[in-house]
């Protein structure tokens, strides 16, 4: 096994005491060490107030272990932090029975043997991810509520700078719609829904990733050029691999701010990449044991 650097010794140690309350976080659950990584600097309303990165810890959280990469344990994750099918209030002794009955484990073997890689295994993926934010190329901007109008002044500098946070406030709700489109269509597969539902979702985010990354490449040719347009549309979240014609094709059917109906119409005929952008998501595997890490 190898050494565990020092960093990744003081995550594992601050799961390990957030484990003991469970979720959600508090402020008496959460370590600096937690609050201090990048994701979730990066995710809190307000960085510099210890309550919202705690609220962006617990969501963060949440999301993790929703999407616990070995299938096998991850109910067993999800109970032993208090998520269902824990029950909200439940102390660490009544989780980690249920997480090992979910599991499939002797609760005494669960405890001295599963438990501390699962613990293992939500402070890597946490330090996946602050690593993720870390090499971003950018960070969706936040916003503030404003009491008060801010018009325009007329000068040319005020006019380049209110253009360039337009082409921005363009490029994040463009990826963010994509993201929202991948993720439902990520949930219809898990619910094994209907294949037509699945389709016509499929569609819909076909169409706002490519959005999305028309929106990437104006943004980049007029104010960032050393930006990579992969990396900021793969912000959105997975996608299927696509030759470069077909990723052209999707982009070209999207640009010029396209409806949904538009881009299905210039798409028509299009057999071939609508199977490869919809059977590419029905086809993907399952992260294999070597993967995740056995847990004996």
């Amino acid at each position: 096994m190898p050494t565990k650097s020092p960093v990744e010794d003081e995550v594992i140690a601050a799961i390990g005491r957030l484990l003991r309350r469970g979720l959600p976080v508090t402020p008496a659950s959460a370590d600096t060490v937690l609050l201090d990584l990048r994701g979730i600097v990066a995710r809190a309303v307000d960085p510099a107030d210890e309550a919202s990165r705690t609220a962006a810890l617990d969501g963060t959280l949440r999301g993790l272990l929703a999407r616990f990469p070995d299938t096998r344990y991850a109910p067993a994750a999800r109970a032993l932090f208090g998520l269902p099918p824990a029950a909200p209030g439940q102390n660490l002794t009544v989780r980690r029975d249920l997480a090992a009955e979910q599991a499939g484990h002797e609760v005494h073997h669960f405890r001295k043997r599963v438990e501390p890689r699962l613990i293992e295994k939500v402070a890597w993926e946490l330090l996946a991810d602050a690593e993720r934010f870390t090499r971003s190329p950018l960070i969706a901007p936040r916003l503030a509520p404003v009491a008060e109008r801010q018009p325009v002044q007329a000068d040319p500098f005020a006019w380049e700078v209110a253009e360039h946070e337009e082409h921005l406030s363009r490029l994040w709700s463009a990826i963010y719609a994509a993201r929202a489109e991948l993720l439902a269509l990520e949930r219809l597969i898990s619910l094994d829904a209907d294949r037509i539902d699945i389709g016509h979702q499929a569609v819909t985010a076909a169409w706002r990733w490519a959005v999305a990354r028309a929106e990437a490449i104006g943004y980049t040719t007029a104010f960032a050029p050393d930006l990579a347009v992969r990396e900021l549309v793969a912000l959105a979240g997975w996608t299927p691999a696509l030759t470069d014609p077909q990723v052209s094709r999707l982009t070209e059917a999207a640009g010029g701010g396209a409806s949904r109906e538009q881009f299905v119409h210039a798409l028509h005929g299009e057999t071939g990449l609508g199977n490869a952008w919809t059977e590419g998501f029905l086809t993907r595997t399952t992260p294999s044991p070597e993967k995740n890490g056995q847990h004996s």
